[in-house]
């Protein structure tokens, strides 16, 4: 039977399927900011601003980096059911929360091209553990690097001990300039254990033995007491070695718009999607970027190309648990 232009393709099992796989996506720190509305024929995806780390995102762009990591993932659940679909970002100017519209028009018989990462979107995990000292093969991580290029941004591989050094130097000059209420809004977030959102107190993982090693300590900011947190202390995360030839790669755009925050968003999860693929797991490192002085001195020192979005430790590591997600019913919105 054919389908009406009035029929609604967007309904019921399909709309929970979509919105499902599109929350699975890595948010920082698992606030989940997004909504979706679902009309007949299409998916809108919003910011929720009440979910936005003001203080240590003033612009918004860690925000919309999140969101379109959860856009790349509705495109991945749309391709796998068929639906090939169009999507506009920010198509709304008079609303900066419109983040971008998913259209269909039908449901074709075969999926789309990214129906290969559809598995990927399920087991796709936050790793804070330590990495086997395993090199990663170049082929692999050309596949990384073509990946986040066919999102319109790029991907700097650092694996040489000098530039590694560097980047941790300002990792710690990073977590060295954190304003107290920076930390107070993200201890927010973290050892919520029982909540559907959040960071749990066993994704925090443990801390480096080597303090060279590139790492982001969330556990310091772990509360005493308080909310939904259990872990009494965040001195109570274990020390042990982490791997002796980290891997570290940089994403970044050529410009540094609120669209181009998007577009990183979605080359992450392209990326983050392929490593997956590949067996490679991934923790993010963000602290320089928070703060624009030294955010700039994180690209490449050899070209100065790119504005650099997220800093990232990739490697072969054990696996862990997903992280919670909320409820669909939570992030559901029916357009009238």
């Amino acid at each position: 039977m054919l389908e009406t232009r009035t029929a609604r393709l967007l309904d019921g099992d399909v709309a929970t399927a979509l919105v499902e796989a599109a929350s699975a996506a890595p948010s920082v720190h698992n606030s989940q900011p997004w909504i979706f509305t679902l009309g007949e024929r299409t998916v809108d995806l919003h910011a929720d601003p009440a979910r936005h780390l003001a203080v240590s995102d003033g612009s918004g762009r860690s925000l919309l980096i999140s969101c379109g990591a959860a856009l790349f993932n509705l495109r991945v659940a749309a391709d796998h059911l068929g639906f090939h679909p169009r999507v506009r970002i920010l198509p709304t100017k008079a609303d900066p929360t419109h983040v971008a519209r998913l259209e269909v028009d039908h449901r074709h018989g075969s999926p789309g091209f990214l129906e290969d990462l559809f598995p990927a979107v399920w087991s796709r995990r936050t790793n804070r553990f330590p990495f086997w000292n395993r090199r990663i093969p170049r082929s692999v991580l050309s596949r990384l690097q073509d990946a986040v290029s066919l999102e319109n941004s790029l991907l700097r591989i650092v694996d040489q001990p000098a530039e590694i050094d560097r980047i941790v130097g300002l990792l710690h000059d990073g977590e060295r300039a954190d304003l107290p209420e920076a930390k107070l809004e993200r201890a927010a977030w973290l050892g919520r254990d029982g909540a559907s959102d959040g960071i749990p107190s066993h994704a925090l993982g443990p801390r480096p033995r080597d303090r060279s090693t590139p790492f982001r300590d969330l556990g310091a900011d772990v509360p005493a007491s308080g909310g939904r947190a259990r872990r009494s202390s965040g001195s109570e995360l274990p020390t042990v070695p982490f791997e002796a030839t980290p891997t570290v790669a940089i994403l970044s755009t050529l410009k540094d718009t609120p669209a181009d925050w998007v577009r990183a968003g979605q080359a992450l999860e392209r990326a983050l999607l392929v490593a997956t693929a590949e067996g490679l797991s991934a923790s993010f490192m963000n602290q320089p970027l928070e703060h624009h002085d030294l955010r700039w001195q994180v690209r490449s020192p050899l070209t100065g190309v790119g504005v650099t979005q997220m800093i990232m430790r990739i490697g072969y590591g054990i696996p862990v648990p997903a992280t919670p997600r909320r409820p669909v019913a939570e992030v559901i919105r029916l357009s009238v």
